[in-house]
């Protein structure tokens, strides 16, 4: 699936941000060019630390692009490398996860890199917060649990409670975990 690529592969360092969320939640990840959207999917998906359980789509200037077997009227995920994205100028486009929630992100494609010697790639190399548990609610949804949560005498802080993992922190965020994710997923050293 994905490799350290040789010296002449083009690395795209994109900026993934979680909108309707403050503080912001996001990761940078260094894909290679040639990889695909679906690529770029699983790879927001192991950093954010979800599950892909539910259907996406990237919306690129008004185009829709998603897995063609799950969603309608979307032209296919697995053709547009990031690097035909580079060369049609696109500098920033949105991926929507679990279409009940609607967790919209903002993808910005930062720049390219040259490889770095002995690094697998994709990569996830920064980011800030935990991610929102599957099925939460989307922002909405996600702030109304973190102050249920946070409110002991709330009337529903109990069942909230045994709903979330209970060392979620919402703070929380390693670097090397959202990257081990990543490695994990694409089967990297």
């Amino acid at each position: 699936m994905a490799r350290t690529p040789g010296k002449a592969d083009s690395i795209i360092s994109l900026k993934v941000t979680l909108r309707g969320i403050r503080p912001p939640i996001w990761r940078r990840l260094l894909m290679p060019g040639k990889m695909t959207l679906e690529d770029l999917h699983l790879a927001i998906q192991a950093a954010m630390g979800w599950y892909g359980e539910h259907l996406h789509l990237f919306d690129i200037d008004g185009r829709q692009y998603g897995d063609r077997h799950m969603v309608d009227d979307v032209a296919d995920q697995e053709r547009l490398t990031l690097n035909a994205l580079v060369k049609s100028g696109a500098t920033r486009f949105s991926y929507i996860y679990d279409f009940g929630d609607n967790w919209e992100h903002s993808v910005v494609i930062e720049r390219s890199l040259p490889t770095e010697d002995g690094r697998a790639y994709p990569a996830c190399v920064a980011g800030k917060r935990n991610c929102p548990p599957e099925d939460c609610g989307g922002p909405w949804g996600y702030q109304h649990m973190l102050a249920v949560l946070a409110d002991p005498a709330h009337p529903d802080h109990d069942e909230q409670s045994e709903w979330v993992d209970e060392n979620f922190d919402p703070e929380d965020f390693s670097v090397i975990g959202a990257n081990a994710g990543v490695a994990a997923r694409f089967r990297l050293p």
